[in-house]
C-alpha cells in the first residue's frame, strides 16, 4: 500500500474505533475517553494489529495529529477558565501540585529500591509516578460539563504546577543517570524561567486581551477571531516547549487568554468540530502503545497490580491532603482528578528504556500503569462529580 494511502487507512481505523469505543462507554454510563483508550488497546499491536507502534512513534504523522488533538483540547479547556477563577483557588492548587509530586515520588522510589534498584535508578523509576495527564482529566471534566466547579479549577491549576515540578524532577534524575554533577543553578534558572513564562503570559496576556478583544474582528474573514486565537494557541504551545514545559500548558494559557474576549462563546462553538475530529486520535493512540505480551506472566501482572495501586493511592493522598479546604468529597474529587498519568508516564518510561534503566518488562508495567490509571479513574471521577453538591461551584461563580 502506498505510504499516503496507508496513513489515510490508519486514520480511518483510529477514528472509527474511537467513535465505537466512546459510544459503547457512554452506553455503559462511562466517560467516552475510557472507550477511546480501550479501543486503542484493541486496534493496536497487542490485539488486532491494525495500528503498529512504528506508525505512532514520536515524530510520525499520526503522533503529530494526536499531539495537535490534545493541544486543542487544553486550549478549549482554557476557553472555559478565567484567570480570576484560578486566582481564587491558588493556595489549594499549589498545595495539591506540591503534595501530588512529593508523595508519589517518594512512594515510587521506595518501591523501586525495594525491587533491587540502586537509589539513582530508583528515582528515575519514581519520576514515572509523578506527572498527572492534564489532557485525560480535562476531557472528563469537559464531558461532564463541570469545568466551572471549584474542584475543577483546583485540578487545572494544580496540573500546571505539577508539570513544572515534574519537568524539574526529570531533569534531576536524568542528570544523575549520566553520573554528572547536579547543577542547582541551572535548575533554579529553569524553574524561574518556567514560572516567569506562565506568569507573564497568563496574567499579562489576559489583561491585554480583556481590554483589546475588538481587534479580533478587524480582518474581513468571518473566521478571523478563531484563526487569530488558534495561531496564538500554536505559538504559545511552541513557546511552552522552549521553556521546558509541555505544549499543552501553552495551549491552556492561550485558551485562558481567549476566554477574556467578548467572542468567547462564539469561539467555544467554532472550536467544537475541530475537537470532535482531532482529540480522539490522542486517546486511541495512547491506548495502542501498550504491549500486552510483556504482561503475560503472573509476576508481571503482580508487579502491575502493585505499581498501579501505589500510583493511585499516592496521587490520591497528595491531592486529598492538598484540597482538604474543599471538604472531604471535594478533596476526593481533586485527588482522583490528579491520578491519571496517561501519556506523561509513557514518555518517562520510554526515556528510562532508552537509558537502560528499565527492562522491557518494567517498561511495559510502567506504560500499562499509566494507561490503567487513565482508564480506571475517569468513571470514579464522574461518579463523584455527579453525586457531589454544586454549592462550591455556584459559590465560586457568584463570588466572581
Amino acid at each position: 500500500m502506498h505510504h499516503a494511502s496507508a496513513i489515510l487507512f490508519t486514520l480511518f481505523v483510529i477514528f472509527v474505533a474511537a467513535q465505537i469505543g466512546a459510544e459503547i462507554a457512554q452506553r455503559l454510563k462511562l466517560p467516552g475517553v475510557v472507550g477511546e483508550i480501550a479501543a486503542g488497546c484493541i486496534v493496536g499491536p497487542s490485539v488486532l494489529g491494525w495500528v503498529q507502534l512504528d506508525q505512532i512513534a514520536d515524530g510520525t504523522p499520526l503522533s503529530v495529529i494526536a499531539e495537535i488533538g490534545v493541544v486543542l483540547l487544553l486550549f478549549s479547556v482554557g476557553l472555559e477558565t478565567r484567570l480570576d477563577d484560578l486566582k481564587k483557588v491558588g493556595k489549594s492548587a499549589l498545595l495539591v501540585g506540591l503534595l501530588g509530586v512529593v508523595i508519589p515520588f517518594a512512594a515510587g522510589a521506595l518501591w523501586a529500591h525495594g525491587e533491587g534498584y540502586e537509589w539513582a535508578k530508583s528515582m528515575f523509576v519514581a519520576a514515572a509516578f509523578v506527572a498527572t495527564s492534564a489532557g485525560i482529566t480535562a476531557r472528563v471534566l469537559q464531558e461532564l460539563g463541570v469545568l466551572q466547579r471549584m474542584e475543577s479549577r483546583v485540578i487545572l491549576g494544580a496540573a500546571v504546577i505539577d508539570d513544572i515540578l515534574a519537568m524539574l524532577l526529570l531533569g534531576v534524575v536524568v542528570s544523575m543517570q549520566g553520573g554528572g554533577e547536579l547543577n542547582i543553578k541551572a535548575l533554579l534558572i529553569t524553574l524561574g524561567s518556567a514560572v516567569g513564562f506562565i506568569a507573564v503570559i497568563g496574567w499579562g496576556g489576559s489583561k491585554v486581551m480583556r481590554r483589546n478583544s475588538a481587534w479580533l474582528d478587524k480582518p474581513l474573514s468571518p473566521w478571523s477571531a478563531l484563526n487569530i486565537v488558534l495561531a496564538l494557541c500554536l505559538g504559545l504551545a511552541f513557546l511552552s516547549t522552549e521553556f521546558g514545559l509541555a505544549a499543552i500548558i501553552g495551549a491552556f494559557l492561550a485558551g485562558m487568554i481567549a476566554s477574556e474576549t467578548r467572542q468567547r462563546e462564539e469561539l467555544e462553538h467554532q472550536v467544537g468540530p475541530l475537537l470532535a475530529l482531532l482529540t480522539p486520535f490522542f486517546f486511541v493512540i495512547t491506548g495502542a502503545k501498550i504491549n500486552l505480551a510483556e504482561l503475560a506472566s503472573a509476576h508481571a501482572l503482580w508487579l502491575l497490580l502493585v505499581v498501579t495501586l501505589i500510583a493511585i493511592a499516592s496521587k490520591l493522598l497528595g491531592g486529598y491532603l492538598g484540597a482538604r479546604s474543599l471538604g472531604n468529597r471535594g478533596a476526593l474529587i481533586v485527588g482522583f482528578g490528579m491520578v491519571p498519568r496517561g501519556e506523561v508516564g509513557v514518555v518517562i518510561a520510554s526515556l528510562g528504556l532508552a537509558a537502560g534503566v528499565f527492562t522491557e518488562q518494567i517498561y511495559a508495567v510502567i506504560v500499562a500503569m499509566s494507561l490503567l490509571t487513565a482508564m480506571v479513574t475517569p468513571p470514579i471521577l464522574a461518579l463523584l462529580l455527579k453525586r457531589a453538591p454544586a454549592e462550591a461551584a455556584d459559590e465560586a461563580v457568584s463570588g466572581g
